[in-house]
């Protein structure tokens, strides 16, 4: 099957509009995510790995956390069948 291609001026803007609302609705939602994050979770920072890895072995409260890990990091934890999602936060803007 063929996808549909906008043919004329107007079938263009209705879904560059529709890209747009769709696009809106993805950052309002990634913000909420994250307003929600930060109200009910620890920010540490660059240390996030170690302080995943202190909670699932017991070394620490369990609680939600969360920060920055790098790629190899982000093995590392997978290897410890460590549970953690990467949301693309992005930079506050104050447009948002």
């Amino acid at each position: 099957m063929a996808p549909r291609l906008a043919r004329g001026k107007g079938e263009q803007d209705r879904a560059e509009k529709r890209a747009r609302e769709v696009a809106r609705k993805i950052l309002d939602d990634v913000k909420a995510l994250r307003t929600v994050v930060e109200e009910n979770c620890d920010y540490v920072g660059d240390q996030f790995a170690e302080e995943a890895k202190r909670i699932q072995f017991g070394e620490a409260d369990e609680r939600g956390i969360y920060g920055e890990a790098t790629d190899d990091e982000s093995k590392e934890l997978e290897k410890h069948d460590i549970k953690f999602a990467r949301i693309p936060w992005g930079s506050r803007r104050k447009d948002n």
